[in-house]
């Protein structure tokens, strides 16, 4: 891991960024402190359906409006 002040990250963002994409993290520090790290960004992909078939049952009181909350907005 490699640690680079303020001013040299301000300085250098394209060339740190080049380098966070092949991999590597970097800390960016103030006055020798860590203040960030900078990662690769990790795609999250969503997968619609993939619990298809996993879920057996559904109790029906899920499903159905629930009467505190229309109270709600009914003003009661």
């Amino acid at each position: 891991m490699t640690t680079v002040n303020i001013h040299e990250a301000k300085t250098h963002l394209s060339k740190l960024l080049e380098r966070i994409e092949a991999g590597e993290t970097i800390t960016i520090a103030r006055a020798g402190r860590p203040v960030a790290d900078l990662v690769p960004h990790r795609r999250a992909d969503i997968v619609w359906g993939a619990l298809k078939g996993q879920i057996a049952y559904v109790d029906a009181d899920l499903m159905g409006p629930d009467e505190d909350v229309i109270a709600l907005f009914d003003g009661q």
